[in-house]
């Protein structure tokens, strides 16, 4: 984790300095791909310091949803939850903003008694306050741990108008499609009948919404 901090911190400018000179003159200068990896860290570090389902509760959006494994909306689910005696620990080892700024998910990894598993968070910039929330959280267990990268890897969108289409849902699906302000960041999540799910998330390339992550969870056991 410690070498993951340091790299980013030492890459990240690095990374700013190398962009060609049309990359920097469309990009909005709110937009810092290295906020939304603070966020995660420091919702990471709160669920140590004050214990899990609170992390959860103190950084969530109102209209924040979970899945559990069906969806739930969070704040009201997190109410009657209360923290394990150990919380869960994660990393984030990437992250996709969209162009002004407003929006991103980071993905990485997780460890909790044993286990292992990876994660997906949607944030979003409270446009009041500036604060960064999330809004949609889901990861599952995996039998091999994902390998952590040697520096958190960041890719912003193309700024521009990618005129974003409604994707088409299968009917007895649970289905909601989020867009980040300036469309250039979309995520959908689908939940079937038999609670199994999928998140995807698109970034706008300048000619179309490329999927960078695509995360797919398999129907739970039934007892």
């Amino acid at each position: 984790m410690r070498r993951l901090l340091l790299m980013f911190a030492v890459t990240a400018p690095l990374l700013a300095a190398c962009a060609s000179s049309d990359d920097i003159r469309n990009r909005p200068l709110s937009a810092n791909p290295s906020a939304f990896i603070a966020a995660e860290i420091g919702f990471a570090r709160l669920a140590q310091d004050k214990g899990q389902w609170t992390a959860f509760r103190e950084t969530a959006a109102p209209e924040a949803v979970m899945f559990v494994p069906q969806r739930v909306k969070a704040r009201d689910w997190l109410k009657s939850q209360k923290d394990p005696a150990e919380a869960v620990k994660w990393q984030p080892h990437a992250v996709y903003v969209s162009c002004d700024g407003n929006a991103g998910a980071t993905t990485g990894a997780w460890q909790k008694a044993g286990e292992n598993g990876y994660f997906t968070t949607v944030w979003l910039r409270d446009p009041k306050k500036g604060d960064l929330l999330w809004t949609l959280d889901h990861g599952d267990t995996l039998t091999t741990p994902r390998e952590a990268p040697d520096f958190i890897a960041s890719k912003q969108a193309t700024c521009g108008s990618p005129g974003v289409g409604v994707e088409g849902g299968t009917e007895g699906e649970d289905r909601m499609i989020g867009l980040s302000p300036d469309q250039t960041l979309s995520w959908t999540s689908t939940v079937r009948a038999d609670k199994s799910r999928r998140v995807t998330i698109r970034l706008w390339d300048g000619a179309q919404m490329a999927t960078v992550i695509d995360d797919q969870v398999a129907a739970p056991n039934q007892p």
